[in-house]
């Protein structure tokens, strides 16, 4: 009999680390688990991608600490065989209630960010670290998604040891190319850039929105995405009299259109893990430009054709500067420039070799 998986997501919001969760879940072999999905909020934009097949439970809470009852009692009447985790708050409260599991469940939790950073936005009055550190080696497995992150969890958390493995978020290429088949692009000769995210502090827009004077005037800027910046960011368009070249287009389900249309996608996070839109931006041919807080270290030196790291802004400007515009219309997306191990794929068999481990492992 399959062995029953379930992900652990608080909500649908379009954030990377729910994708993360929705492509893992899908690519499972079936005929070895049988995946679901506990979601301790309700629908979200992201819905309409879980599949048809894939069971989904609502928990309609708004906080863990509320929700954490709720999630036992379905974790008890489920007796899954594992539980997979990610984003460290989700993270720690299951690791605290793990005694209150199912004796045989195995508890995966994946790190979706750089665990400093995640720590500084902790509220101050949470001992973060010490959170780490005391629940962290609870876990059966503990996935980083670079070895950026694995090293600052080995170093936060000494007693994490074996249970440390890196895996690399997943892109489902061909089916990321399909949506992108047909090019979006805004009218116009210059430059054609592209961000998406949150409209969040975390990544940095405000400072795309400043570079943005400093490039020529015919250069565009899409920010695609929503958040409660929108209001402030819009203000900053309108002060700096960037209307006609930068535009909030908010939550859109053709962002693979829209980044293989462009010529660069341009990233300004303070903090990230492994950004899913970079894998999706090279997966359908479209270069990457970014700050050094933008997850991009390992891309930049596997591909340096195809992802630059600017340290300061007029680094940032030189790259762009060093870009052609596409002049011919873009018919289809470019030949992929993802390397083969972030295929959807091979993660997927990284992460049943990783379940197949925890599971066959004694507590």
């Amino acid at each position: 009999m399959p062995a029953k998986v379930i992900f652990v997501l608080p909500d649908l919001a379009g954030g990377g680390a729910q994708r993360v969760m929705l492509t893992l879940s899908s690519a499972l072999d079936p005929t070895r688990y049988t995946p679901s999905l506990l979601v301790v909020g309700g629908q979200g934009p992201l819905s309409p991608a879980v599949p048809r097949d894939l069971p989904v439970t609502y928990g309609h809470h708004s906080r863990i600490r509320s929700a954490l009852p709720w999630m036992l009692g379905q974790i008890r009447a489920s007796r899954p065989a594992a539980i997979v985790s990610t984003l460290a708050y989700v993270n720690l409260a299951l690791l605290a209630a793990k005694p209150l599991l199912p004796r045989n469940t195995r508890l995966i939790v994946r790190e979706a960010n750089r665990p400093e950073a995640t720590i500084a936005a902790m509220p101050r009055l949470l001992p973060a670290k010490q959170l780490y550190r005391w629940l962290y080696p609870r876990a059966d497995a503990v996935i980083a998604q670079t070895a950026e992150i694995a090293a600052a969890l080995e170093r936060l958390v000494p007693r994490i040891g074996a249970r440390l493995s890196l895996l690399p978020n997943p892109v489902a290429v061909e089916e990321l190319r399909r949506r992108a088949m047909h090019p979006e692009r805004q009218a116009g000769s210059g430059l054609q850039l592209v961000a998406a995210g949150r409209l969040t502090r975390q990544k940095g827009f405000d400072r795309l929105i400043h570079l943005m004077m400093q490039l020529p005037a015919d250069t565009r800027l899409d920010i695609l995405g929503d958040g409660p910046l929108r209001s402030e960011l819009s203000e900053m368009i309108q002060a700096a009299q960037l209307q006609e070249r930068v535009t909030l287009p908010g939550f859109t389900s053709t962002v693979a259109a829209h980044l293989a249309g462009a010529d660069a996608l341009v990233m300004t996070s303070l903090w990230e893990g492994l950004p899913n839109v970079a894998l999706e931006a090279l997966a359908v041919g479209t270069p990457v430009i970014g700050t050094p807080q933008s997850g991009l270290a390992e891309l930049a030196a596997e591909i340096p054709d195809a992802v630059q790291v600017a340290d300061h802004d007029d680094d940032f400007t030189a790259y762009l500067g060093r870009l052609q515009p596409t002049r011919a219309p873009v018919e289809k997306p470019r030949p992929s420039l993802l390397p083969e191990r972030y295929t959807a794929s091979m993660v997927a068999a990284g992460f049943e070799t990783l379940l197949s481990d925890a599971l066959n492992r004694r507590p």
